[in-house]
């Protein structure tokens, strides 16, 4: 009978320091060719301005099976729930044997923000201390606990659209860590001077201008998953050294870069390569302390699963969930 885990039990299981190393270890995995993934099919529910993702993976030296079912809807925000619902099921490799059905939301949340950290860790000049958030919601939040784990934080900007949303960020957050939180007027305002961005928006159009980008910047997009959404202008693609977690899944699904190609501001072999290869050792990272580096997160199955057979794990030591018959 599998075991059932629902989010509060997902949520006491996972630690953000260890979940930075697995996906680590995870992409490294994908990138060296160990991992099978196909590129994620998503069907649009139009009606609704809606997709349902179906993301299947196999991590052969991880011994780690599932597929993820993740739902978008936007339009969920305004009826006070989130906005990406997930359910991922884990199978037994050897056998196929369904062995957990877990709720995949918060995996979803903090496996995103650690790849981030993770590819932050990597990239990100050493001494980066002033982070800029664009977007306040739970991935900004899960973004700045997953950075504060690998960079000493020393001030943090956050702009969104409506200001209630980032005064509440800031408001929020500010008692959970030692260095000044601010809510800012501008996009600009955030971005200006800051070490590290973390775009985390919904926007389809950019909101993200590459002239405000100071040399030595990292900047991490998660949002825009769909070939013609973008959160970045060309320019600031044009300007960094851009790494991806996929190449097939960019080459399908980045907006950001696919934007850039058809207006003729990068040429189809911008892209350095995936992140996988500089976590494996195979591929260089910051060439030097002046150049800006770009992380495009398009979220992959593998970091799903690898983090499904953690939580799995985990909850058989401590006894937790509940097996029901399928």
């Amino acid at each position: 009978m599998p075991l059932i885990l629902q989010e509060s039990e997902v949520a006491s299981l996972l630690r953000m320091p260890e979940l930075i190393d697995l996906m680590e270890r995870t992409l490294a995995e994908y990138s060296t060719g160990k991992a099978v993934q196909p590129v994620r099919s998503a069907i649009p529910i139009e009606k609704h301005a809606a997709f349902l993702g179906t993301m299947p993976a196999y991590l052969g030296e991880g011994e780690a099976l599932g597929v993820k079912l993740v739902a978008f809807a936007p339009r969920n925000a305004a009826r006070g729930m989130p906005t990406h619902l997930a359910t991922v099921l884990l199978f037994d490799v050897e056998t196929g044997a369904l062995l957990a059905i877990m709720d995949g939301r918060l995996i979803t949340e903090m496996r995103t923000a650690a790849v981030s950290a993770a590819a932050a860790r990597a990239l990100a000049r050493a001494g980066a201390g002033t982070l800029a958030f664009l977007g306040s919601g739970v991935q900004a939040k899960s973004h700045l606990e997953a950075f504060d784990c690998v960079r000493k934080l020393e001030r943090v900007r956050v702009w969104s659209p409506t200001r209630e949303h980032r005064e509440a960020f800031a408001r929020e957050t500010a008692g959970h860590y030692e260095f000044p939180i601010e809510a800012v007027e501008t996009a600009e305002a955030a971005v200006r001077g800051a070490d590290l961005v973390v775009v985390a928006t919904s926007s389809r159009t950019a909101v993200l201008r590459g002239e405000w980008l100071v040399p030595g910047t990292h900047v991490t997009g998660i949002g825009a998953f769909r070939p013609d959404w973008r959160e970045l202008d060309g320019e600031a693609v044009r300007r960094a050294g851009v790494y991806v977690d996929s190449r097939a899944g960019a080459a399908a699904e980045a907006g950001d870069i696919l934007e850039a190609q058809r207006e003729g501001t990068i040429g189809a072999d911008h892209v350095r390569g995936e992140i996988g290869e500089v976590f494996a050792g195979k591929l260089g990272g910051r060439r030097d302390e002046r150049e800006i580096t770009f992380f495009k997160s398009l979220g992959m199955a593998v970091e799903d699963v690898a983090t499904a057979k953690h939580v799995y794990g985990l909850a058989r030591e401590k006894g937790m969930g509940l097996h029901v018959p399928v």
